[in-house]
């Protein structure tokens, strides 16, 4: 009982960091749900056979809403973009852009999730903005800013819905793991 109690008490605490994560555009829940299947992989060396700590399948349940996440995420990024008046060059460039900011800002503002995400947004902007203006047909700076706002807005609904969908997959591990300690 002790290690049952130590691992599903371990999740829960370990979840919620990786909750966190989401935020700064970094695979939480992913690395939630692979800690989640680790365990209950260990389950027979540890605990014996038949003895499970979360089960298989809130497990599955917890996969699926992350890849929900995944999908609202791409879906609101792209009809952020589209909304604005967006060309596939802005919705490229924001999606560069935000790669490259989250990644640049994350080194570059030291406060740990805050970092990530301010790049991600402004990398975001500023890709859309850039690709925008690319090209022959480009706009201009002024004609530009309408589909890097409403990218930029995008993918801040998309971060708030898969954090939100992060939020869920911890919360349906935990009780998972409580209802085990309970039964």
């Amino acid at each position: 009982m002790d290690a049952l109690l130590i691992s599903n008490v371990g999740l829960i605490i370990a979840g919620l960091p990786c909750v966190l994560l989401v935020v700064g555009g970094l695979p939480g829940a992913w690395m939630l749900l692979g800690l989640a299947a680790a365990i209950e992989l260990a389950d027979p060396l540890w605990l014996g056979p038949g003895i499970t700590s979360i089960g298989w399948g809130v497990i599955i349940a917890g996969t699926l809403l992350a890849a929900i996440g995944e999908v609202i995420e791409f879906v609101s990024g792209s009809l952020g973009a589209r909304t604005g008046g967006g060309t596939r060059k802005g919705m490229v460039g924001a999606f560069i852009g935000g790669m490259v900011g989250a990644l640049l800002a994350t080194f570059l503002i030291p406060v740990p999730v805050l970092g990530t995400l301010v790049g991600a947004l402004l990398g975001t902007f500023g890709g859309a903005w850039v690709g925008e203006m690319s090209g022959m047909e480009g706009a201009g700076p002024r004609e530009a800013l309408r589909p890097a706002l409403a990218a930029t807005l995008g993918r801040v609904v998309g971060t708030v819905a898969k954090v939100g969908v992060a939020l869920c997959v911890w919360i349906a591990l935990s009780a998972g793991a409580i209802h085990t300690l309970l039964v």
